[in-house]
């Protein structure tokens, strides 16, 4: 308790970077207790040193020269949370070749280059902790990587973007259409100017990499993962999902069998039994299927100044106590898992369409015949009277089968004169797990 404190640079002091200086100023005698020493701020990169914030340093913390904590070899940790790919890149990268441990946020820069910087710090001895990257101020990477580190992950689910959630959440309960509800979203700080990233699925399926790449112990390519975004959702989608007992959410699949993996983001349906099928406006929520451990799921703010805030300390008290025990680095494991995608002929699920049909006699027996020559039978059938003359519309919901036998079966649908328009097309996920 004696010894002297652990010097930090920090980069970056936005709300996150503030909310770190909250935690360490505030916090220092819980700090000191669970650490093993006191925790000192020692610069801070900033942009520009002459912005007025909304946490008060002393001005003499701050530089905007990377360097001064790079080549500084008095700072023995530096804490990244300026977010995007560059500078931070560059930053961490120097950090750990020079010896330093580095606690960061970034979920984009983990996705695309985590291997390689964990694979770095692991030869230097350094740590490289990144659990406010994914769902805030979740602990989900430290319960697989520590928790659930003795049981074989079968499945990861999640709910991980908060504001394409809310936006879901109030197409829900309200049926207020998709513009509107983004709007929404933007005007309470919810979502960007250029909410992109989050309704494309874009943001999610960043973190899903991360969680695929530390649940199944290999090496995924942000590439390589199917996105879909909720741009397309329709309150109507969502109200007859509801009459069939679903609940669609923007889901993000990660699923493990004999070895061979499936990573996708989606809006797809759950049912009204699956534990994230409650989870509602910002909140994130991953659920994690281990073969011995069975059901899991965590549930918390997935973004904010506090919440992600005390996920980057935790990090860092824990490189402080790695510190003190001299096993910095040694928690890095390299993927040993070859990576082996599934094939569409691999990937399960039941489906649900809507199609709008020429309301003629022996339209429906051509319709399910399609499905039955493709061997996929049907779980739920809905017929919605429209107002538009000599059309029909068809909610259905099949029984579990492939991708690949769901192509055959759109591809039929496309030629078939009487099929109007697939309205929308989702996966359906739970009630039979």
């Amino acid at each position: 308790m004696g010894q002297e404190p652990i010097r930090v640079g920090l980069m970056g002091l936005g709300t996150v970077g503030s909310g770190v200086v909250r935690l360490v100023k505030n916090h220092q005698e819980d700090l000191l207790q669970r650490a093993g020493r006191g925790i000192s701020i020692e610069k801070i990169l900033v942009r520009d040193k002459g912005k007025e914030r909304s946490v008060q340093v002393d001005p003499a913390l701050l530089t905007d020269r990377p360097e001064e904590i790079l080549h500084d070899e008095g700072i023995d940790l530096v804490v990244e949370v300026m977010g995007g790919i560059e500078p931070a890149y560059t930053c961490i990268r120097e950090a750990l070749e020079g010896g330093k441990h580095v606690v960061t946020a970034n979920k984009d820069l983990m996705a695309l280059h985590g291997t390689e910087l964990l694979s770095i710090a692991g030869d230097k001895g350094c740590d490289l902790f990144y659990e406010a990257s994914v769902a805030g101020g979740i602990p989900i990477l430290r319960a697989l990587t520590e928790g659930l580190s003795s049981d074989r992950i079968s499945a990861i689910m999640g709910i991980v973007n908060g504001t394409t959630n809310y936006i879901l959440t109030e197409m829900t309960r309200k049926g207020t259409p998709f513009a509107d509800a983004l709007a929404n979203a933007q005007d309470l700080g919810y979502a960007e100017a250029d909410p992109t990233a989050d309704v494309e699925g874009l943001d999610a399926a960043r973190k899903m990499v991360i969680l695929a790449n530390l649940g199944f112990h290999t090496h995924l390519s942000l590439e390589e993962v199917p996105v879909r975004g909720i741009r397309d959702v329709t309150t109507e989608d969502i109200r007859f999902a509801g009459q069939l007992g679903y609940v669609l959410k923007l889901i993000g699949i990660a699923k493990r069998d004999g070895g061979r993996v499936e990573v996708s983001v989606q809006p797809a349906l759950l049912s009204g039994e699956h534990p994230l099928a409650s989870v509602d406006g910002v909140f994130n929520a991953v659920y994690v299927h281990g073969e011995a451990v069975g059901e899991t799921m965590f549930y918390g703010p997935g973004a904010g100044e506090m919440p992600t805030a005390t996920a980057v300390v935790s990090d860092l008290v824990t490189v402080v106590k790695n510190m003190g025990l001299g096993i910095n680095g040694r928690g890095i494991v390299a993927p040993y898992c070859e990576k082996r995608w599934k094939s569409p002929r691999e990937i399960f699920a039941k489906h649900f369409l809507r199609l709008r049909l020429a309301d003629e006699a022996g339209v429906m027996a051509a319709l399910t015949g399609i499905f039955a020559e493709a061997a996929v039978s049907l779980e739920k059938v809905l017929q919605v009277p429209v107002s538009q003359g000599g059309e029909a519309e068809i909610v259905l919901v099949t029984h579990t089968a492939s991708e690949h036998q769901l192509e055959a079966v759109l591809r039929r649908l496309d030629e078939m004169p009487a099929v109007r328009r697939l309205m929308s097309h989702y996966r359906v996920e739970g009630g039979d797990r």
